[in-house]
């Protein structure tokens, strides 16, 4: 008997996309998509962007410039397909120069029609082989040849990464719709928020370096003055969203709309990589965003609401440079510009050459190394180069990825570098007095403030590459003179480390004492940094290790940021206590979807490690039960307690010798509670005690063996697993092919008898087969050979009342406290497959 085609899935085109984008990163030139600027939009990042949209009404023209294969565009198709209100008709202008992509986005838009076409949406393109910018400003400029292009609704995009010479053609085209910028992606999202209708929105991933400095300034001034700023997502991972390219940057999601009034708040969200495990989001004031009167319209975002506090307190502190009567600039001495007049060693007629690889701790060793020059010989032409010798506080320019600030600041004095002269090459900002040395105390002062982390998580906020510009410098809150010069006197007593630093800036800065100090974010993020380092000394995977693992045990252990670990307790926590907990003591709010997280890749590795035990109070609690909750064991929270004690050493030693003991008998005790059940005649197979799990049990012991005797089992889901059996041969032999993500129901039998598929759903406080549910499944076995029966089964009649009213026509009901019996809904048969 057949049945009827299925329609295909969102992550059937997601898969589909893949394929093509494989075959086509393998089969190019990766050099030449560099020299392009193309990074191809991954599937989860590319769904990412889509999210966003809230573009509605009959009629939506979407423009994708830079398009690639369609990527951006399938997953705005995708998510379109989910909503319960659909337009008419969706018209789509794709720009892509490479001529080599054309092929397979054009596949990729006839997929994306299809997709529509299956839900009633007339689907229409046009894919433009040429150059964006070139068209874009032919439009805007309104030349005589110019097409006509109707305003856009909705843009989308993910453009190339390039910068361009202030000669080149592409910058004098822009120049012509007053459009400044050196950078295609820049030059990319303001030609695309110019081409949109008023109210029409832009979604866009950019590397976020645009949020500061001189050289985005025009660009960041032209988002604002004419949009409305709604989402901004940050990216933190510099490797997590384009993992296959070398993206060197933090990179930032943001959502405006064009010419609409801005309104008083945005949405900030901040993850690994888009990672939806890690991500969270707050509702931040526009004016903490951009600062009112900014000339510069830096672009500021807090990852949580102590970062936010810790700004708001840097912010309040009363001086700028020029207050203190210092200015910043960057060294003169340009290397290749200089390279006849520099000496390796130091010689007669030279003055001292200092570059960041002089940095020495908190100081400066020079001469260094003679990788490179530690002089530059002073004649007419470099005398402009200099300075006078004296003291200096010299910041790097580019900051190495592995050092754990942005801004690495040292003191230069006549100690370590004498000399009537001193000069600073171009990779060097210096700190100084009218182009002269400043005193010694406030410039110990200025370098332990800016050496802080309290400064580098300010910095942050608004800077996401590794650049330190002279302008963003200028642009940080300063303490009182008095406060830094009495700050560099105790910090040239002697300090012992980062954390006694720390605490002298905030103790002389922030004026918070010692007893107050767990409202500050350093102290939040030592905290969470302690309990990861706690997590790395069980051994526990990277993956729980991370800041989501670190405050899922701080929250198990009842622990604020200010406690001392010996003061850690062991409450009953459910998932969402623990999120909670998270929110209210370290100010991090996941969003509501993490929950499923937090349980799958967290405190299910946590209980396997034996660091908790699942419902101690009531070991047979259904895994969806609001009141499923985890403890930490006593004798972990022994262990917990002697962390940073002087006993920890001996007491982690201890613990790892008994840690695979305690681990089996924790596994032995839950092994003891699951629930036997048969999949064949002289198998069995065990589940775990929660959720559905004993209706299952009852389906394979009494509705299996009643109405298909005989019959394989080829899947049984687990509440706590989900494969608890999967037969993946028998499965190919039907032509079906089972992948992770589907959404697999809780049963599947093959009746041989009758080779009919049934799919079972076990019901105890959501998920019967109704219409939706009946179609998704269908999707999920529409390759199998087979026609398919829908079964959904209650523990009782109480459960089928529930639901009577939402399940599907087609389908048959079982009630496992009556068990001899069947309840078929409509049809002409009973127990049957039906052909749609």
């Amino acid at each position: 008997m057949g049945v009827a085609e299925a329609r295909s899935t969102p992550q059937d085109l997601f898969d589909f996309i893949e394929k093509i984008q494989t075959e086509v990163a393998t089969g190019s030139d990766r050099s030449e998509r560099s020299r392009l600027g193309q990074f191809f939009t991954p599937a989860p990042i590319a769904e990412l962007l889509a999210s966003y949209s809230q573009a509605n009404g009959q009629r939506i023209r979407l423009l994708d410039a830079g398009a690639g294969i369609g990527g951006l565009t399938a997953a705005w198709v995708a998510r379109l397909a989910s909503q319960q209100t659909l337009p008419e008709d969706v018209d789509v202008t794709l720009f892509e120069l490479d001529e080599r992509l054309v092929t397979p986005l054009d596949d990729v838009m006839r997929r994306c029609q299809t997709e529509c076409e299956q839900i009633g949406v007339q689907f229409t393109y046009r894919v433009e082989n040429t150059d964006f910018i070139r068209s874009a400003v032919d439009v805007l400029a309104g030349g005589v040849f110019a097409p006509a292009i109707e305003p856009f609704d909705c843009a989308i995009l993910n453009p190339p990464y390039r910068k361009f010479a202030s000669d080149s053609p592409e910058r004098r085209l822009l120049r012509d719709v007053g459009i400044e910028t050196g950078n295609l992606y820049a030059a990319f999202v303001a030609l695309a928020l110019r081409l949109l209708r008023d109210g029409g929105e832009l979604i866009a991933i950019t590397p976020r370096s645009f949020c500061n400095g001189p050289y985005f300034r025009p660009f960041r001034r032209e988002l604002v003055r004419s949009s409305n700023i709604t989402h901004i997502h940050v990216l933190d991972s510099r490797k997590a969203a384009f993992a296959n390219d070398e993206v060197l940057q933090e990179n930032v999601v943001f959502r405006v709309e064009r010419g609409l009034p801005q309104q008083a708040s945005v949405t900030v969200e901040w993850s690994h990589g888009g990672a939806e495990e890690t991500r969270f989001r707050r509702d931040t004031p526009f004016d903490r965003v951009i600062r009112p009167g900014d000339p510069d319209a830096f672009i500021h975002v807090s990852p949580d609401e102590w970062d936010e506090s810790l700004a708001q307190a840097l912010d309040e502190l009363p001086s700028s440079l020029a207050e203190l009567g210092l200015q910043v600039s960057t060294g003169r001495v340009v290397e290749f510009r200089a390279r006849e007049f520099l000496r390796a060693d130091p010689e007669r007629g030279s003055v001292p050459l200092l570059y960041p690889s002089h940095f020495y701790g908190q100081g400066i060793r020079w001469p260094g190394t003679p990788k490179k020059p530690n002089a530059l010989l002073l004649t007419p032409e470099t005398a402009e180069l200099t300075n006078p010798g004296g003291v200096y506080v010299l910041v790097k320019r580019f900051s190495a990825k592995e050092e754990r600030r942005r801004v690495v600041a040292v003191i230069v004095t006549p100690d370590s570098v004498p000399g009537e002269l001193v000069a600073f090459e171009n990779h060097l900002n210096y700190f100084h007095c009218g182009g002269g040395g400043i005193s010694r105390n406030l410039a110990a002062g200025l370098s332990a403030y800016l050496n802080s982390t309290i400064l580098d998580r300010y910095f942050r906020r608004f800077s996401g590459h590794t650049q330190v510009n002279a302008t963003d410098l200028r642009k940080l809150p300063y303490p009182a003179a008095s406060q830094l010069e009495e700050l560099g006197r105790r910090t040239l007593a002697g300090i012992e480390g980062q954390e006694q630093l720390d605490e002298l800036v905030e103790e002389e800065i922030l004026s918070v004492p010692k007893k107050k100090r767990s409202h500050v974010g350093v102290v939040i993020r030592k905290k969470i940094a302690e309990a990861s380092s706690f997590l790395t000394a069980l051994g526990l995977p990277k993956e729980q290790q991370n800041e989501r693992a670190a405050l899922t045990l701080l929250a198990l252990l009842d622990l604020g940021p200010g406690e001392q670990w010996s003061s850690a307790r062991n409450p009953l926590r459910g998932v969402t206590p623990i999120m909670e907990f998270a929110a209210s003591d370290y100010g991090k709010h996941w969003k509501p979807n993490t929950r499923e997280s937090v349980r799958r890749f967290t405190l299910h590795q946590f209980e396997a490690a034996g660091l908790v035990v699942a419902n101690p109070d009531k070991l047979d609690r259904p895994i969806n039960s609001p009141a499923y909750c985890y403890q930490v064991p006593e004798v972990v929270l022994d262990l917990v307690r002697a962390f940073g004690s002087e006993e920890w050493e001996m007491a982690l030693r201890k613990y790892l010798a008994s840690a695979g003991t305690l681990v089996a008998r924790y596994a032995s005790e839950r092994e003891m509670r699951r629930l036997p059940a048969s999949v064949r005649e002289g198998a069995k197979i065990t589940l775990s005690p929660g959720g559905q799990n004993k209706l299952i049990q009852r389906i394979l012991d009494d509705f299996c063996p009643l109405f298909t005797p005989g019959a394989e089992i080829l899947y049984v889901g687990d509440a706590e697993k989900k494969f608890a059996h999967f037969d993946e041969r028998s499965f190919e032999n039907l032509g079906i092919r089972i992948k992770s993500h589907g959404k697999m129901p809780d049963v599947v039998v093959h009746f041989t008898d009758k080779n009919w598929l049934v799919i079972i759903e076990a019901v105890t406080s959501h998920g019967p087969v109704n219409p939706k549910r009946r179609s998704e499944l269908k999707r999920l076995f529409r390759d199998c050979t087979a026609p398919l029966v829908y079964v959904t089964a209650f523990l009782n009649r109480r459960g089928l009342n529930k639901y009577l009213a939402d399940i599907a026509w087609e389908t048959e009901v079982w009630v496992a406290e009556s068990p001899t019996h069947l309840i078929h809904f409509n049809g002409e048969r009973f127990l049957g497959p039906y052909d749609d």
